[in-house]
């Protein structure tokens, strides 16, 4: 299981670097196909992994601690987990907060929570999993890089319901402000390209979000960013559209 997660964790960085079996082969003096076998077959003696990470620039402490660190994230809540934070305002803001890297002097400073209440929302989001509590109220955020919310589910109801209506009224004028609404016609292979384009930009901005975790919070304005794509039936047209022609929700 530790080559396995090892070698897992290699690829993404391989991935990452834009780097191919081809390189890799090149570097090892094999062939494509033998890299591949080493791969599935987790057949990589210390040697050659050796020789891989020197290509990618990196020793093989670094890759064990960057498979480390990937280890037991969270990419995604149970809904009993969901359901038990949206039942508590006060835990639904801790939340937000920490997925945006606050530490609990930001959220004590900024909210009205005491220490002892904020300690108190810490821990139950540390028994969920989402946080390690650390010495000195410290907290390590334990969620996925691929983290999401259940689709439909009890926190992406709790938005629409009670957050979203607020989002759209509000003025996207100014800084950090932007909204725009398109409609067209596509295919079904464009639908889903376009799909992929749109997940790889949500993976941006939380990579971009990670990278600045470090800065002050006073040097980090919070962001919501709400990327969406349906079908396009909207309700106050549809006694106009033809029975044969209307479209499934």
């Amino acid at each position: 299981m530790q080559t396995a997660s090892l070698l897992q964790t290699l690829k993404h960085c391989l991935k990452a670097l834009g780097k191919t079996y081809a390189d890799v082969a090149q570097a090892l003096g094999l062939s494509e196909a033998s890299v591949k076998r080493m791969f599935s077959e987790q057949q990589f003696s210390l040697e050659r992994l050796d020789r891989v990470c020197d290509m990618l620039g990196m020793e093989i402490s670094d890759l064990v601690k960057l498979m480390e660190t990937s280890r037991a994230r969270i990419e995604r809540l149970t809904h009993s987990q969901e359901s038990e934070i949206i039942q508590d305002i006060a835990l639904i803001l801790v939340t937000v907060c920490v997925f945006n890297h606050w530490t609990m002097k930001n959220i004590t400073q900024y909210f009205t929570l005491s220490e002892e209440e904020c300690v108190l929302k810490l821990l139950k989001l540390d028994k969920i999993g989402i946080i390690q509590l650390l010495p000195q109220n410290r907290i390590k955020l334990l969620i996925s890089p691929n983290f999401s919310w259940i689709e439909n589910g009890p926190f992406e109801r709790f938005f629409r319901e009670h957050v979203g209506q607020e989002y759209f009224n509000g003025s996207f004028s100014g800084e950090h402000r932007f909204l725009r609404v398109l409609n067209g016609a596509l295919s079904t292979a464009s639908a889903a390209e376009f799909q992929h384009k749109l997940l790889r930009l949500a993976r941006e901005f939380s990579e971009i979000s990670r990278e600045e975790s470090t800065l002050p919070i006073e040097n980090r304005d919070g962001v919501t960013l709400v990327i969406a794509m349906r079908n396009w039936d909207y309700g106050f047209f549809d006694h106009l559209v033809r029975p044969e022609y209307k479209l499934k929700s």
